[in-house]
């Protein structure tokens, strides 16, 4: 097995137990771990590294992909052992850690984390702790379930730890395509004028002398927590589907649409899953994460080429697709993120991008990210990415929260991660607001009648009226903007009107 697995004799010797690689690991270094929205994280090493956080006097800032599975940033978090962490979590124990100002977040699009560690402008990485399925012959790294900032955590660090996980197939190799960009500013284009071509190697290439230490592990990834569509996702679906419908009509599109990038999240994959009963085929996907919804729409036929920076799937979803890994193989690439998530390529390649919001205001402003403006949910992750450079850019949320106790469209976003210059399209499960071309009266006006639920229609309509006539290109009575806000605080709903609200589908 370990031939197999450690093709390079003379990095046998280097293997050894967890908790003596948790050694290399000294108190304020900047780590670099694999992971990429709970797919391909490492595993035992972090755990490891906690127990000592116990003991002794131990703080890491850690860096990642995006979130991390196998409770590794709860684990950390409870130890102490967690200084500052960048650029994507979702765990809820670090979560609350960084709202009480325990743990210093960086919140980063996901593009520009290695950019900055490539130029010196953050803190260098001393040790990366990289999740393979092998080492060649040549001491190169086989990434996992993702690709995310592995590659060059692994090149930029002074010390590499390899956990070797058995219980990822080895058929997985050839999978990856591993490109690094050159250092600006006579950094060459980025080669990529389709979804499915490949421009780098197999295997994350660095001398073999860094590798300090390799661990064994047979810890699988953690399941994704995404929930089967209900009836208002499929709604968003279907009011998605009939717009594209519209675009096609109308020439805009051809059926095979343009390719589609999707956000994590049960929202994203609900949406994407409602492409399997549309007319469009010879679908195309170049995003972040590829979920469920991924895999549905190539058993379905409607999917030909899916590029991403990981895979991450439901336990039944997981089964089904990595015991027939070969089935898929030739149609999947994953790149390093900067590559999945790279402004050049997804402008080049004209991309559909649908993300989630957890607030939007009438003028079409999006956040993403704090709750009442001042508490970290997860983070923005690549939606910034992708919705600055989309063909379309599409934010989809549901119309209410909480039993109608919150409207997800307010008068203004108490935080602002997409300005309203970035977003083209917002729909909820009462209609869709397709605005392009139009002024921010118009955008409030169409936002307002196609996208929200009573009462909080009505409340809307009326704070534009009073906002309207005290004029402005973007009308606010400044003094009521956040008042819905502050009534939620304050009384536990949104609405003046007492009482639990549904929204009208």
């Amino acid at each position: 097995m370990q031939e197999q697995r450690i093709r390079l004799p003379e990095l046998r010797k280097r293997v050894c137990s967890a908790e003596h690689a948790a050694l290399w690991i000294e108190d304020g270094m900047t780590i670099g771990m694999s992971g990429f929205t709970r797919a391909g994280d490492a595993k035992v090493v972090p755990l490891a590294i906690a127990e000592r956080a116990k003991t002794e006097h131990l703080k890491i800032s850690l860096m990642t992909g995006a979130s991390l599975g196998n409770d590794v940033d709860k684990t950390l978090t409870e130890a102490g052992a967690m200084s500052r962490r960048m650029p994507f979590q979702s765990d809820p124990t670090l979560r609350a850690a960084i709202n009480r100002g325990e743990v210093m977040y960086v919140d980063q699009h996901l593009s520009e984390t290695v950019e900055q560690l490539r130029t010196r402008q953050i803190n260098a990485i001393d040790v990366a702790i990289i999740e393979a399925i092998a080492i060649t012959e040549t001491g190169a790294i086989i990434p996992t379930t993702s690709v995310g900032n592995s590659a060059s955590f692994a090149i930029l660090a002074d010390q590499v730890i390899v956990e070797i996980n058995l219980t990822q197939s080895l058929e997985l190799e050839g999978l990856h395509d591993i490109f690094i960009p050159k250092h600006r500013p006579r950094r060459e284009p980025v080669p990529i004028m389709s979804v499915s071509d490949r421009i780098g190697s197999t295997a994350i290439s660095i001398p073999p002398e860094k590798i300090v230490a390799i661990v064994i592990t047979q810890k699988s990834d953690s399941a994704s927590t995404i929930l089967p569509p209900d009836h208002d996702t499929a709604k968003i679906a279907s009011h998605l589907v009939n717009f594209f419908k519209d675009e096609v009509r109308d020439g805009r599109l051809t059926n095979s649409l343009m390719p589609l990038q999707a956000g994590i999240g049960t929202i994203a994959n609900a949406v994407m899953s409602g492409f399997i009963d549309s007319p469009f085929e010879h679908l195309t996907m170049y995003s972040e994460v590829l979920q469920d919804s991924t895999f549905d729409l190539f058993d379905a036929g409607k999917l030909d080429f899916a590029s991403g920076s990981s895979i991450t799937l439901s336990s039944q979803k997981s089964r089904e697709v990595f015991n027939n890994i070969g089935k898929y193989k030739d149609r999947l690439i994953l790149r390093p993120q900067e590559i999945s998530n790279h402004p050049e390529v997804i402008r080049r390649l004209g991309l559909i991008t649908i993300n989630t919001a957890l607030e939007a205001d009438i003028y079409g402003n999006i956040n993403s990210t704090h709750v009442l403006g001042t508490h970290m949910m997860n983070g923005i992750g690549g939606s910034g990415d992708f919705a600055r450079n989309a063909y379309l850019s599409v934010f989809a949320t549901k119309s209410i929260a909480k039993d109608g106790k919150i409207s997800s469209i307010v008068p203004m976003v108490t935080h602002v991660d997409h300005t309203e210059h970035d977003v083209d399209i917002i729909v909820t499960e009462i209609g869709l607001a397709d605005l392009r071309g139009l002024a921010p009266r118009e955008r409030a006006q169409k936002i307002i009648q196609h996208c929200v639920a009573e009462p909080y229609k009505q409340m809307l309509f009326d704070y534009l009226a009073e906002a309207e006539l005290r004029g402005g290109h973007t009308p606010h009575v400044l003094e009521k903007a956040y008042a819905w806000h502050t009534r939620y605080r304050e009384t536990g709903t949104m609405s003046e009107v007492a009482g639990t609200l549904k929204a009208v589908a």
